[in-house]
């Protein structure tokens, strides 16, 4: 069973409700609500706060000292408003409970966003933060704002800056219990999780504009939906059950809001929070005739703990109870929806409880840092020492390759050197047997004029390989016979240009050089 407490701030207006999830059990069960008018008080140290040693261990107490304080915490703790709301805690333990706060406009900020979706969500995070600090000027923390995804695809970003008063209201409720603080695992968007809910409660058809009206005593909120997706949030009306004066007024603003959010018509109106009276009912059936009006049911939810007439005005508390359906369905991933956690609230339920063990364990804390440095500092100077090396070493490999390149480079002079004394050799020895065989090629070619040579190359023996072309096929066979022992291997046509041409490969015996003249 897991319990949350969920708190509306609704400007001076509050609502709680204390909802649980039973195991086995398919509804939400609302334990007791709460309905005040509050100003959230400035939880802070304002003085010197003390340890004060008790049977669990050592805890930090949110009690200010000085006699002549008149506005410290435990003052602004027993507030009429704040022990109103600590009512709703009876036969319940506040310590084992989660307290979300559901916000809305002015207290949350909202952002359109129709750049790049297909990033990462950190980087559509990132990209929103940068976005939101060029175009109004406000540095956003990553844990203070998300988004969700609106019914044209684009994204609607909401975050809140600074101090959250809901959150301290939570805090001042602790202080009545004791308690420097209670757990806030999240800060949710009062009026995305109102269209959730509604969208969830509601069968409507994908391509129906429907309307959620919820009325407060002091503000009021105008939500469209396109389908079963939020589409448009309206900006927060000044108007409520404590300073309307005739129902005309919603209609005005209703229709400038249709025309700011591109709707062109309504199917369906819901009307939910402090108003939902047949008379306002009416109303809009008369001025929206085509639009399905009806009033926001709460039939999924276990109301059997409370008296008839909370029961009777439990839509006032619609925000808190959709808060509580949107929190369940987030835990078994069936929805996600807008969760804020600013850094300073994580920071702050950072809190340790010390005991007796905690004290003998205390000196390391002083001890494990320093160990660690030295650590740090040997680790430091082995690194930077293996580095020198690794820098030397490098130079001396560096060197070693210059070397082996130059030596590489002398073999190949030493090896062609070698090659070059043998060819030279050999043309000294045969100078004349190569000069009669270039002459009896140079006299062939010179009076057919149609081959020429295209490479003569000799192996260690005797054998010689004459590759060319030629323009006439018999020719060629005519010039390996002109050649003393030669042999015309291979002939393979092979076209030059615009002309038939035919390589050929002749091989002959330079031995048999120089000729016996008869």
């Amino acid at each position: 069973m897991k319990t949350i407490a969920c708190i509306y701030c609704e400007g001076n207006d509050t609502k709680l409700a204390v909802v649980t999830k039973e195991k086995g059990s398919t509804k939400l069960k609302v334990l007791s609500t709460a309905a005040v008018d509050v100003v959230a008080p400035k939880v802070g140290v304002e003085s010197s706060t003390p340890f004060s040693l008790d049977t669990e261990g050592l805890q930090l107490e949110g009690i200010d000292t000085n006699p002549e304080a008149t506005t410290g915490l435990i003052g602004q703790a027993d507030s009429p408003s704040i022990i109103a709301m600590a009512q709703a805690f009876k036969n319940i333990n506040p310590a084992k409970v989660e307290f979300i706060p559901a916000l809305t406009e002015p207290a949350i900020f909202y952002h359109t966003y129709e750049g790049r979706k297909d990033l990462k969500p950190q980087k559509i995070i990132e990209s929103l933060i940068n976005e939101i600090r060029d175009s109004k000027n406000i540095n956003v923390e990553k844990g203070s704002i998300d988004y969700t995804e609106l019914s044209d695809g684009s994204l609607l970003a909401a975050f809140v800056d600074g101090q959250v008063a809901c959150v301290n209201l939570i805090n001042g409720i602790a202080n009545h219990f004791g308690r420097k603080f209670f757990k806030v695992p999240t800060i949710k968007s009062a009026d995305v999780a109102l269209a959730y809910y509604v969208a969830k409660r509601k069968k409507f058809f994908p391509d129906d504009q429907s309307l959620i009206v919820y009325i407060g005593k002091e503000y009021s909120k105008l939500i469209f939906l396109h389908g079963r997706k939020l589409k448009h949030i309206g900006s927060t009306l000044d108007i409520g059950t404590l300073n309307l004066h005739t129902y005309d007024v919603y209609f005005s603003k209703i229709l400038l809001e249709m025309e700011t959010g591109g709707v062109s018509s309504l199917d369906n109106i819901i009307v939910c929070g402090e108003d939902d009276s047949e008379n306002l009912i009416l109303s809009f059936y008369g001025t929206f005739p085509e639009a399905n009006v009806s009033r926001l049911e709460f039939d999924d939810f276990d109301l059997s703990s409370l008296n008839d007439e909370v029961k009777s005005k439990i839509s006032s508390f619609s925000v808190p109870m959709a808060i509580a359906t949107e929190f369940f369905d987030e835990l078994v991933k069936e929805h996600k929806g807008i969760n804020l956690l600013p850094k300073y609230i994580y920071e702050e339920q950072k809190f340790f409880q010390f005991s007796w063990h905690s004290f003998a364990v205390l000196p390391l804390l002083f001890l494990a840092p320093f160990l660690i440095t030295l650590k740090v500092l040997q680790n430091n100077k082995d690194a930077a020492q293996m580095d020198q090396e690794i820098v030397q070493k490098t130079l001396l490999l560096r060197q070693n390759e210059e070397v082996l390149s130059k030596i590489a480079e002398l073999e190949g002079k030493i090896n062609s050197f070698d090659q070059t004394v043998a060819i030279l050799d050999s043309a000294s020895a045969g100078a004349g047997v190569w000069h009669e065989v270039i002459g009896d090629v140079s006299t062939f070619a010179g009076r057919k004029q149609n081959l020429w040579l295209s490479r003569i190359s000799k192996d260690e023996g005797p054998t010689v390989l004459l590759e060319g072309y030629g323009l006439d096929r018999p020719s060629l066979s005519e010039f390996a016979t002109n050649l003393q022992s030669a042999t015309l291997k291979s002939v393979l046509y092979e076209p030059l240009r615009e002309q038939n041409a035919y390589k050929f490969n002749i091989i002959f015996d330079i031995s048999s050089y120089p000729k016996k003249h008869e």
